[in-house]
C-alpha cells in the first residue's frame, strides 16, 4: 500500500462548536501533483483512495459509480443497508444530488465547509448507490485541504461526488491518521492521500432535513444549539439507537455497539476511578512501579478492586455488566484524568480536561490502548454536558 504525505501547512479552523477548537494540523496542506493525478487515475478507474478530512479518515470511491460503491461495501464489510456520506465541492454541487432547501442553504452557509453532513431528498436524477435504498441523501463538504485539491482536480473528469465512509472495518475503531487506514484495510486500499491527523477527531454531525423538523441524527463537531440557533427553530435530538434497532438504519454510526476496540471497552464515572485508585494504593503487596504514558508490567487485582469496578454505574444510561473478569497478572488500559497510583501493569493515557481535544485525540488513543495486548481498557466518562454529547456517544457505543 502507498501512503502519499501532504506538504507542512496549517488547516483552517472550522466554524461550529468544539470543533472551532481544533488544533491546526501539521502537514495536511496539499498533495503532490503526482499523488493528486494517481488518485484521479484510480477513482475515474473505479477504485477506492483513502482520504484525509477534518472529521476521520475516509474510504473514497465515485459515489455514480455503482461497482466502485459496491467496494467500499465489501472491503468494509459494511451492511448493504447502511447509507454512505456523499462529499461533494460546495452546496451548489449538493444542490445538484439533493432536493435543496432553505433550511439546508442556511446551514451550509454557516457551516460548509467543515463536520456537518445534511441528510435530504434525493433527486429523481440523482446517482442512489449511496443511498442504501433510501429516497434521501447525506451530504457534505469537508474543509481539510486535500479533499478541496482533489475534488477540483475530479472536476474536469466529471466527478462531483464521492462516497467517503470512515476508512476502518465496519463496527471498529475510526481511523484519525493514515496508519490507521494502513493498518486496519491493509492491501485493500491501494493508496492512502495522508493528510495528518484528523483537526476534529470525531465523525461530522448529521442533521435529517428530509421529513419537517430538523432532526439531530448523529452528534459531532457541532452542537444540537449552534445547529437550532443557526435555523431559528429546535433541533431535536433523534433516539438514533431505538430507530436503528427498528429499521435499516438512516445514517453512519447509529447501531449501539460501534467504533470499538478489540477488547472490551468498560466506562466508569469518576467515583468509581477514585475508588480504584484507592483499593490500589492500599495493595502492599502491589509491585510498585512509576506508571507513566506507556508504562508495561504485570497487574494484580484485588477483590475489593473487582468489586469497585463492578458496583459502579456508568452515569450514562444502563451501563452493561463488567463485561471481562480482571484477571491477575493482566494488564489494563485506562484513559482517565488522574494517573493511576503506582502500580505495574497499568498503560494509563491522560485524558484531556476539554472536549475538543479529547475528541480529537479519541480514536487515536484507542488505537493505541488496543495495540497493547491488555484485556480491557478502562476510560473515566466525561461530564454529560452539551460539549461532550460526541465524545460521550462514540465512547457508548464502544464500550457496548
Amino acid at each position: 500500500m502507498e501512503t502519499r504525505s501532504a506538504a507542512p501547512e496549517g488547516q483552517p479552523g472550522t466554524a461550529s462548536s468544539f470543533a472551532a477548537a481544533s488544533a491546526p494540523v501539521a502537514g495536511a496542506a496539499h498533495v503532490g501533483e503526482a499523488d493528486l493525478a494517481q488518485a484521479v487515475r484510480m477513482l475515474q478507474a473505479g477504485g477506492v483512495i483513502g482520504l484525509p478530512t477534518e472529521t476521520v479518515y475516509g474510504l473514497a470511491a465515485n459515489a455514480a459509480d455503482a461497482d466502485a460503491v459496491a467496494s467500499i461495501y465489501r472491503i468494509k464489510g459494511r451492511p448493504a443497508d447502511h447509507p454512505l456520506i456523499v462529499h461533494v465541492a460546495s452546496a451548489e454541487a449538493a444542490a445538484r444530488w439533493a432536493v435543496w432547501s432553505p433550511q439546508a442553504q442556511r446551514l451550509a452557509a454557516a457551516f460548509w465547509p467543515g463536520p456537518l453532513t445534511l441528510v435530504l431528498p434525493r433527486r429523481p436524477e440523482a446517482p442512489p448507490f449511496a443511498s442504501a435504498g433510501q429516497d434521501t441523501i447525506a451530504l457534505r463538504v469537508s474543509s481539510h485541504p486535500v479533499f478541496a485539491q482533489l475534488m477540483q482536480a475530479l472536476a474536469p473528469v466529471g466527478i462531483t461526488g464521492l462516497a467517503a465512509p470512515s476508512a476502518n472495518r465496519f463496527g471498529r475503531i475510526s481511523p484519525s491518521r493514515a496508519a490507521h487506514v494502513r493498518s486496519g484495510l491493509g492491501e485493500a486500499v491501494p493508496l492512502v492521500l495522508d493528510g495528518g491527523p484528523s483537526a476534529v477527531g470525531v465523525e461530522s454531525t448529521i442533521v435529517d432535513l428530509s421529513r419537517g423538523q430538523p432532526v439531530l441524527l448523529r452528534p459531532g463537531g457541532i452542537s444540537l444549539q449552534a445547529l437550532s440557533d443557526c435555523l431559528g427553530v429546535p433541533v431535536r435530538a433523534a433516539d438514533t439507537q431505538a430507530t436503528a434497532e427498528a429499521d435499516a438504519p438512516r445514517v453512519p454510526g447509529a447501531l449501539p455497539s460501534h467504533y470499538a476496540p478489540s477488547v472490551p471497552v468498560r466506562l466508569l464515572p469518576a467515583s468509581a476511578v477514585q475508588a480504584l485508585y484507592r483499593d490500589w494504593a492500599r495493595e502492599a503487596d502491589a509491585p510498585g512501579v512509576g506508571v507513566e504514558e506507556g508504562s508495561s508490567g504485570r497487574s494484580f487485582w484485588s477483590e475489593a478492586g473487582m468489586q469497585a469496578l463492578a458496583g459502579e454505574p456508568a452515569g450514562f444510561g444502563t451501563p452493561p455488566a463488567l463485561p471481562v473478569s480482571l484477571q491477575p497478572g493482566q494488564p489494563v488500559a485506562l484513559w482517565t484524568l488522574q494517573p493511576p497510583p503506582e502500580r505495574a501493569g497499568a498503560f494509563w493515557r491522560r485524558q484531556p480536561a476539554d472536549a475538543a481535544t479529547a475528541a480529537r485525540h479519541l480514536y487515536d488513543t484507542l488505537h493505541q490502548l488496543d495495540a497493547l495486548g491488555v484485556q480491557t481498557i478502562l476510560v473515566e466518562m466525561p461530564p454529560d454536558t452539551p460539549e461532550w454529547r460526541a465524545v460521550r456517544d462514540r465512547l457508548t457505543r464502544a464500550a457496548a
